[in-house]
């Protein structure tokens, strides 16, 4: 705790110091500075620029230095304000200016040749300024520009290319968040880098002005002001002026150099530029050879400085020897590699003695490959991203990354769907064709190859893309491949999503849990182990209840366990405290819940059927009266459908599993609810009673 408050109170005092940096530079521009602070500033600027420049060139990725706009930014205002200072300074002191930083400069560039220095430093100063200003700093505008603008335009792109690898399995879920903040991080850099170009360009442009108003206004000020000779006024200004500029603009540089060399490298990830460099200019030792016989060559004709080609031709020759022994000890190298590999090995030594399975995958005839291939839209995996997502909102189960392989041993148009390497469910899609299904009461046929629907089993036609438009008009339910396979992935998530839970997802759960709710956790497992927590939210899952409300789920696990831990005890209190989210999931709009129930003596009968088994608690009915309750159930099922609602069963709560239990293998999809299962404010509707014939008589 302390470690963290000293962190917080550092980043404090950072963030205070930067504010009042920011502020006092600007202050800069109107207060006079003394002519040591100013020297103090002026190496500061100088070495501040040579840092920015080794930082870029040690940099792995460009984006790893994200703050260089704001850098650039504050490096030409600093350098603006120096400037301005300097500028203050020479002209109020004239000769007598005491600034040793610009004095040094001034003679070091200018000298002590008299006029002849000055024009030499002037012309340097000026070439300096057009190399920085037509050179440097236009290509790189120019670069920063059209980078921007195609990795803006890429941008949707590589984000879908990263989704398709995630959805696809290739890539982990922290992978994904990682390479899509990257893929944002990249497009913001590039796009401020764009913007931030023009100061460097602007800077260049204020130098010049700045220097010319140095020059001019020491004229005026020496000759008019301080009556100075004008050979002796031309002479000091101009000397303090090109000082001063070399001064400012020599950090510029550096920077604009650094700038370039951002925008225009594209090193790989992982590698700095100097690796780059040497990686490719080694690539071939032919090159450097044919270079060394070159400068021989122009070493023996007359006139040629031979003392500097021949050390160079040697120079060059050593190094294409180098290279190419490198070059030979790589290939050697890869050469017995392949040899290793092809040698027979112990087989019990290579293989790992856990083979995974994964949790869920899609596998695909290859004349299906075209859903999944990036080039044609990769619809499919889009559809599977979405589809995880919204599985998550409604069971709360986050599905586990769906793999999707190509599998030759399917037939072209066949896929199947596998939980830990066991088919599912599987399916057959015509591409280029719609499936259109009758969602009842539609009498006018259409031409179609008959098929199935092969999520529900619903009878359907395969029709071609320009019956598509009759079959809508003629209210069948038209559907596309993609859309197919995905409406199967949901009805499988929905029916195995019990097994998708194990015990390390069911862990997962609980620390995740546990940051927000510690307190629910905590006490929850007190009395509950991991696998007992596991098998109560698989049976919630299993009759597709959402486990996604966990704290009103371990709360109840928490005040029943202490009585018994027997999980289908455990599970009905665990449905009961989440009645309102049951009765909402099967009630209409107008929260009417309409329901079938169960002849008294019939429910009475099913109660006194309660066997213990090694599974659990089931019930065991008679044959013969296991067949009549089925019977009549279906019958009364089928006359709920027919009129447009869902199926549901109610009973009492001593009742609820058994009849699910005895039900599960022909009706599995039928909602048994308990009457402490239903809240107050649902109105409930009895449509039906489900009775016995044998008992009727």
């Amino acid at each position: 705790m302390s470690d963290m408050n000293s962190q917080e109170n550092g980043g404090k005092v950072y963030d205070i110091a930067i504010a009042v940096a920011v502020v006092l530079g600007i202050m800069m521009f109107i207060v006079p500075l003394p002519t040591v602070i100013l020297d103090a500033l002026m190496a500061m600027n100088l070495i501040f620029s040579l840092i920015v420049l080794l930082l870029v060139l040690y940099n792995k990725k460009a984006v790893e230095f994200s703050l260089f706009p704001f850098v650039l930014l504050m490096a030409t205002v600093f350098g603006l304000v120096l400037n301005i200072s300097s500028t203050r300074l020479i002209l109020t002191r004239g000769a007598s200016f005491d600034g040793r930083m610009i004095r040094a400069f001034s003679s070091f560039v200018v000298g002590s040749g008299g006029s002849e220095g000055l024009v030499v430093g002037f012309i340097i100063f000026i070439i300096i300024i057009a190399v920085q200003a037509v050179v440097i700093t236009k290509g790189a505008s120019r670069v920063s520009e059209v980078a921007a603008r195609f990795t803006l335009d890429a941008l949707p792109g590589k984000q879908m290319a990263v989704e398709a690898e995630y959805n696809s399995g290739a890539i982990t879920e922290e992978e994904f968040k990682s390479r899509k903040r990257e893929i944002q991080q990249e497009s913001d850099f590039y796009g401020a880098m764009d913007g931030a170009s023009k100061f460097i360009s602007g800077n260049v442009k204020v130098g010049i002005f700045i220097t010319v108003i140095n020059v001019l206004g020491g004229f005026i000020v020496g000759v008019a002001l301080h009556n100075e000779p004008l050979a002796s006024a031309l002479g000091t200004y101009i000397t303090f002026a090109v000082g001063d500029g070399l001064l400012s603009q020599f950090p510029a540089l550096l920077v604009s150099v650094a700038m370039g060399i951002v925008v225009t490298r594209s090193a790989s990830a992982g590698d700095t530029l100097s690796s780059v460099m040497i990686k490719q200019f080694s690539r071939d030792a032919r090159v450097y050879g044919i270079g060394a016989g070159v400068l021989v060559l122009f070493a023996l004709l007359p006139g040629f400085p031979w003392y500097v080609l021949i050390p160079m031709a040697a120079l060059l020759g050593f190094y294409a020897l180098k290279v190419s022994r490198v070059k030979k000890a790589d290939f050697e190298k890869m050469r017995s590699k392949e040899a290793e590999a092809m040698k027979p090995r112990d087989e019990s030594a290579e293989m790992s003695p856990v083979v995974p399975l994964d949790p869920l995958s899609l596998e695909l005839g290859d004349g299906l490959i075209p859903l999944v291939d990036r080039d044609k839209g990769a619809e499919l995996l889009e559809r599977v991203h979405r589809i995880r997502r919204e599985s998550a909102l409604d069971l709360g189960l986050v599905i586990p990354r769906i793999r999707i392989i190509d599998n030759m041993r399917l037939e072209p148009s066949e896929y199947c769907f596998k939980i830990k390497g066991v088919d599912v469910g599987r399916g057959k899609i015509r591409m280029g064709y719609y499936l259109c299904i009758n969602p009842g009461g539609i009498k006018e046929e259409i031409p179609g190859e008959k098929t199935r629907d092969p999520a529900f089993g619903l009878p359907g036609l395969w029709v071609s893309e320009d019956k598509r438009d009759q079959a809508e008009r003629a209210g069948y339910t038209v559907v596309d491949p993609p859309s197919i396979i995905a409406t199967h992935l949901t009805e499988i998530i929905k029916r195995y999503a019990s097994e998708l839970l194990g015990r390390q997802e069911t862990h997962a759960i609980l620390e995740t849990l546990r940051k927000e709710y510690p307190a629910v956790v905590d006490e929850s497992q007190k009395v509950l182990n991991l696998g007992e927590i596991q098998k109560v939210l698989q049976a919630l899952l299993e009759e597709q209840v959402s486990i996604r409300n966990m704290v009103a789920i371990l709360e109840a696990l928490a005040d029943y366990a202490p009585v018994t831990r027997e999980t289908r005890f455990l599970t009905e209190k665990a449905r009961q405290a989440l009645a309102r989210q049951i009765c909402l999931q099967y009630s209409g709009e107008d929260r009417r819940l309409r329901v079938l129930t169960i002849n008294q003596v019939l429910e009475q009968k099913i109660i006194e059927s309660r066997v213990e088994t090694s599974s659990g608690v089931m019930s065991a009915l008679e044959p013969a009266v296991q067949r009549e309750w089925i019977k009549a159930l279906s019958r009364s099922v089928a006359s709920v459908q027919e009129q447009g609602w869902a199926p549901v069963l109610l009973c009492s709560e001593a009742a609820r599993y058994l009849v699910k239990s005895s039900t599960r293998r022909e009706l599995p999809d039928l909602v048994v609810l308990s009457v402490p299962e239903i809240v107050a404010d649902i109105i409930v509707e009895q449509i039906g009673e489900i009775s016995l014939e044998s008992m009727a008589a």
